[in-house]
């Protein structure tokens, strides 16, 4: 897809159209049309000289098709069936999966039901509008819905598919006009608006619909007859649809090409930062496992249990290690302060450090397997069955001079204590994997009911008693009585003062942080907003996130959320949206308290501010934030940080002759991608704000994608795309955000746009933040990587971990 440098990074159109008044019947016309792309002006039609000629109707020589002569051939404007999935082939395994065989005048043959005819042709999740579509090929009969034989159904494939886009425009036209006179009114027009809404899942009301339709017939019946007919339709659908879009293409991309890069290349440019952390914590584990391998290969006990012991000596030195380690990534309030070195930050991925105490429980349970299950299958077996006068020349002194059974070391303190630490382990691991924690559907409901993120939370916190255990463990080693051998509190002392200094500061700073709420709201999509007042000193940057706790629903939970308020606001917003157990109960408090009417909210505990990965988009002078859902929080407060920021150089710009402007990015890019209509209702402020500060500095593009439209191009939207052009052109606000903001359909194209990113930003480099799922993260961590790869922009990708 070729694009220009200097064109917006978006599609969005406004219109106006010029079309000569054709006579009241179409197919004996010879009125002429013209259009025009007009931003941000809105004309209703009217009659230039300039205007081409109108090419009319003519009949196909096969089969006495209608179609438009003399247009191009443009197959992505108006699709009825996508290309891929839609082949003939398939649609004829569905015509054979539903078809029945009836008996008629022409002998046996294979039907549908003209109900399955949605379904035959690809449009099952729209059935509706496919049966509308019959409909209309079928010239509106009063015995349109019969059975469709297979030759019927390849005549309407030919006629949907076209690659005429006049003719698919025909048809259109078709579908608008229910009573097939070759005019369409505003009744029509309006009931084929309340057909499309609640297939593109859009809250369109009844009376918006009547504003929608009187819109359309403004634009188009300048002479007030009260209909309009297939001329001006054609002209509005050309000017209207857009000829590319941001979103996905169902064709392969041709104007850009990429040549093939290596995996080695895009694994060292994408990881170099977490293979350096990684490389040296295995070498550290690899060289303390070593150290105590050897060590205990020359001890006398190794005579007795050979090599099986130095294994479970080089792993628990390695247990030590990791038990110390673990702790450390999740010290939020030193990872925030670490951060703010420049130095540290730029080599040590703290935005992992979530994902690195994974990788370190991880070692752990390697460890626990080499540790725990050679003592118990190889050396207490090898302990209890030696020979004896082997026994009393090595390890005796140790057992007092008795030789136990295995039952007999399985009850001594250091065993007991060691398989307590591993049974808890076993309950608290499972418990943090993903699926328990979000109770995955996939899961059995018996085992839902007991997982979710409360009973992670509680499981996590038997690390109390797992690290008591250890203490335990590490003193009562039957192998040595050597003080300076027992060297497990060496390991763990400075993190686990270090963890616990960090828990009481936030227990001692959290128990003087119950904060008032300023206002509650509650958004459709179950989601809470809270205004809450700024405790006094409470300072953050934008991107940083706090946790917040309910005492009455749990007194021990805290659960983190980004802020959505600037740094310089006089109150701190959260936006929360249920997805968990303990949200859900949070929003059921709010909920109840606004119905009852009652006077005082459930109380809240806050905690923080702690840094993310969002903190850092203040490195880059370019920025793409890229959120999905509720993901768009954590960039909230960096676009009221940058509103406020411009404000101020403008007033010190205004006062002083000069802008006195900190550091903000030059260019910031939203790309906001959610399914619901609804969730534009969360920021309307937020983004009416941005608008406005556009109009002088414009350092900030918000592009709004809701998927469950479909995408620009398909029939099932299109007339949901000719009226959001002409509303934007005529009153500047968006009909389904209800903002400036223009809203594109469908799902974006990332390719597209990260190769027109490539070429405005040319030699920049680019900082990418990403809140979301991880199906996405992948995909846009590897286009960072090969844009940054064969073209001169550096695109650096960041996701948001909590």
């Amino acid at each position: 897809m070729e694009i220009d440098d200097e064109a917006p990074l978006s599609d969005s159109v406004t219109i106006a159209i010029s079309l000569s008044p054709s006579s009241s019947s179409y197919s004996s016309s010879s009125s002429s049309c013209s259009a025009s792309v007009v931003p941000l002006s809105f004309s209703p039609l009217q009659q230039t000289a300039e205007s081409p000629p109108f090419r009319p109707l003519r009949m196909s020589e096969s089969g006495g098709m209608l179609s438009l002569a003399g247009w191009s051939h443009d197959g992505e404007r108006l699709r009825f069936l996508d290309a891929e999935g839609n082949e003939w082939g398939n649609v004829v395994n569905r015509f054979n999966q539903l078809a029945t065989v009836k008996g008629g005048r022409n002998g046996h043959q294979e039907v549908v039901k003209w109900s399955d005819f949605g379904s035959c042709i690809g449009m099952g999740e729209t059935a509706e509008f496919g049966k509308e579509v019959l409909r209309a090929m079928r010239g509106g009969r009063r015995d349109w819905k019969r059975d469709i034989t297979k030759s019927e159904l390849h005549s309407y494939w030919c006629r949907m598919t076209d690659p005429w886009l006049d003719s698919r425009i025909l048809l259109f036209f078709d579908l608008c006009d229910r009573n097939m006179d070759g005019r369409i009114d505003e009744r029509e027009m309006k009931q084929v608006i309340s057909l499309i809404s609640p297939i593109n899942k859009l809250a369109i009301k009844n009376k918006e619909a009547e504003e929608y339709a009187a819109l359309i017939m403004e634009a188009l019946d300048l002479q007030h007859r009260g209909y309009i007919q297939a001329s001006e339709f054609e002209a509005l659908c050309k000017a209207s649809l857009p000829k590319g879009s941001s979103t996905i293409s169902y064709q392969k991309n041709h104007g850009q090409q990429q040549e093939p890069i290596s995996k080695a290349e895009i694994l060292f440019r994408s990881y170099w930062r977490r293979t350096w952390i990684i490389g040296l914590w295995l070498t550290i584990c690899f060289a303390l496992f070593t150290w105590k391998f050897i060590q205990y290969s020359h001890r006398a006990a190794f005579q007795v249990m050979g090599y099986c012991l130095s294994t479970a000596k080089g792993a628990a030195e390695t247990l030590k290690f990791n038990m110390a380690l673990i702790l450390l990534p999740v010290c939020r309030n030193t990872i925030t302060w670490l951060r703010n070195n420049p130095g540290l930050n730029s080599v040590i991925p703290f935005n992992d450090n979530i994902n690195f105490h994974k990788v370190i429980a991880g070692g752990i349970v390697i460890g626990i397997i080499l540790h725990g299950g050679t003592h118990l299958a190889c050396d207490f077996p090898r302990i209890s069955g030696s020979d004896r006068s082997v026994f009393r020349q090595t390890i005796a002194a140790n057992f007092g001079y008795q030789q136990p059974s295995y039952f007999q070391i399985l009850s001594t303190t250091e065993v007991a204590s060691g398989i307590a630490m591993v049974v808890l382990m076993m309950i608290a691991f499972p418990l943090a994997t993903k699926w328990p924690r979000r109770q995955s559907p996939s899961l059995p409901k018996s085992v839902r009911k007991v997982t979710g993120y409360n009973t992670f939370w509680y499981s996590h916190h038997l690390f109390v008693p797992v690290y008591a255990l250890l203490i335990v463990h590490s003193m009562f080693l039957f192998l040595t009585d050597n003080l300076v051998e027992k060297t497990t509190w060496m390991y763990i002392a400075i993190p686990v003062l270090l963890y616990a200094g960090e828990r009481i500061t936030r227990a001692i700073r959290s128990g003087f942080s119950e904060v008032e709420i300023l206002k509650v709201s509650l958004y459709p999509g179950k989601v809470l907003s809270l205004k809450l007042q700024k405790p006094k000193g409470f300072r953050h940057k934008s991107g940083m996130y706090i946790f917040i706790q309910c005492p009455q629903i749990s007194p021990f939970e805290w659960h983190p959320f980004s802020l959505t308020c600037g740094p310089e606001d006089d109150y701190l917003s959260v936006h929360i949206k249920t997805l968990g157990d303990w949200s859900c109960q949070l929003y059921s408090l709010f909920e109840e308290a606004i119905l009852t009417g009652l006077k005082q909210y459930p109380k809240i505990y806050i905690d923080g501010p702690y840094g993310a990965s969002s903190q850092d988009h203040i490195k880059y002078d370019i920025v793409i934030m890229v959120g999905l859902g509720i993901g768009i929080t954590p960039f909230v407060s960096i676009l009221k940080d940058i509103a406020t920021r411009l404000k101020k150089s403008s007033i010190n710009h205004a006062a002083c002759g000069e802008g006195s402007l900190e550091k903000i990015p030059l260019k910031a890019y939203l790309y906001w991608v959610t399914r619901e209509q609804s969730s534009f209702n969360w920021f309307t402020d937020v983004m009416k704000e941005i608008a406005d500060t556009n109009q002088k500095q414009a350092v900030v593009e918000v592009f709004n994608f809701l998927t469950s439209v479909y995408q620009e191009g398909d029939a099932r939207s299109a007339l949901i795309t000719i009226i959001q052009s002409l509303y934007q052109a005529k009153y500047g606000i968006d009909i389904v955000s209800r903002t400036p903001l223009h809203t594109q359909f469908g799902r974006p194209n990332w390719f597209n746009i990260f190769s027109k990113l490539a070429r405005r930003h040319r030699g920049a480099r680019i900082g990418v933040f990403y809140c979301g799922p991880m199906t996405l993260a992948r995909e846009l961590e590897k286009l960072c990587t090969k844009f940054s790869t064969k073209t001169s922009t550096i695109f650096v990708f960041h996701k948001e971990n909590y």
